[in-house]
């Protein structure tokens, strides 16, 4: 059999979306699904928010696209309101979440060798972890479906359990540079960190001289019902990796950092091609210009408790499928007491509700923030009625 023309990386279903409009995907053939996957946390605003669209469309009717040899005003714009919004005092564009946690990864390392401590390479992450696809990333989770085939990957990892303060503690040693870590696991089944853990970690930093770098790729951006997770732990890291919903759609990250972590961050120690480019800028732009509405992540923050409490409300009425809720904001898990990814599947095939298979047996639930008190309804009476009518397999 030839390949596809489509290298075949990902296992594609029957669903073939063309058309969005607001939190509804249709297919080609018509077909219509309520959207609470979100292409995986990215379109906050769902589709067709006219906000976006609209900026997007001036822009790549004014100017798409110019090397980062010149000066960039849509740039500088953007990351001042990002700086004047966050801990961070500057900003590096990226097209990607995992190349944002690439120039996390360097920003880090950078950071030592600057201040005479090369030796202090090796960032303690956590077990499963995803922080991307690239090598770099790859090699930054210890999960082997995602290093498989890859090696030799690249050294200057080590990895302990999430949530587990002390096994982080007892790796770090002259070698260490930082911790890397997601405030909320999101493949990993929307396991949040402790208090305890997060703080703890920021103060094992303090102490040692250490950086504490954040993947708030998925978490962040409003998703958790704070402009970024990190603000529910009451403490604020020295890098961080941003993407998903900061471009509502559109291929766009970021790293932010302090002034001080950013200190080896200095002319040619990297780069992007596309990465800050007007249109993304744009883009950029318009969704935070709905994010910073006053009262807005408040609403989010009301819905997510909202959906969670009708998801539990739900739960005991299929309790051979549903076990139980968690997460923050509108990123919510809700774990089966069974592998996710038929019941994924059956929910979008038979039931119009498109969600995200994830680890530790949870479905992600990851609707647009934008998404109305119809739409909880909605995706509640769905669900119910795929665990009435799921096969739920045999022990």
């Amino acid at each position: 059999m030839a390949i596809t023309p489509l290298m075949p990386v990902y296992p594609r279903c029957g669903f073939r979306p063309v058309r969005g409009e607001g939190c509804y995907l249709i297919s080609e053939d018509g077909t219509r699904a309520l959207d609470f996957a979100s292409g995986i946390a990215v379109n906050a605003l769902g589709h067709g928010h006219p906000h976006l669209v609209k900026a997007i469309a001036d822009q790549a009717a004014t100017l798409m696209h110019v090397s980062n040899l010149y000066g960039s005003p849509q740039g500088e714009k953007f990351a001042q309101r990002l700086v004047d919004n966050t801990f961070a005092d500057t900003v590096f564009f990226t097209n990607s979440g995992a190349e944002a946690v690439e120039c996390a990864i360097k920003a880090a390392r950078r950071y030592h060798y600057v201040n005479g401590n090369p030796q202090r390479h090796t960032l303690i992450t956590f077990n499963n972890a995803f922080h991307g696809r690239t090598l770099g990333t790859i090699s930054a989770t210890n999960q082997e479906k995602m290093r498989d085939g890859f090696e030799p990957l690249l050294p200057g990892f080590a990895y302990a359990p999430f949530n587990d303060l002390e096994a982080a503690k007892a790796l770090v040693n002259e070698n260490t540079a930082g911790f890397l870590v997601e405030p909320v696991q999101g493949e990993g089944g929307i396991k949040p960190a402790t208090q305890e853990f997060l703080q703890g970690l920021r103060a094992l930093c303090d102490e040692h001289g250490l950086l504490l770098v954040l993947d708030e790729v998925q978490a962040g951006y409003g998703r958790t019902g704070k402009f970024f997770a990190h603000e529910h732990y009451g403490i604020t890291p020295d890098i961080m990796a941003v993407a998903k919903g900061i471009g509502g759609g559109f291929p766009l990250g970021a790293c932010l950092a302090t002034e001080k972590a950013a200190a080896g961050m200095v002319i040619g120690t990297h780069g992007s091609t596309y990465g800050g480019n007007p249109l993304a800028m744009a883009a950029g732009q318009a969704v935070l210009d709905v994010l910073l509405e006053p009262g807005f992540l408040d609403t989010v923050t009301a819905k997510g408790e909202r959906l969670r409490g009708a998801l539990e409300q739900m739960i005991p009425n299929h309790d051979s499928v549903f076990e139980s809720v968690r997460g923050l904001g509108l990123m919510v898990g809700l774990r089966l007491k069974f592998e996710t990814r038929d019941f994924v599947a059956h929910c979008r095939d038979n039931h119009g509700l498109l969600t995200v298979a994830a680890g530790d047996n949870v479905v992600r639930i990851l609707p647009p923030l934008v998404m109305g008190e119809e739409h909880i309804a909605e995706c509640v009476e769905k669900l119910s009625a795929a665990a009435a009518s799921y096969q739920v397999p045999s022990t």
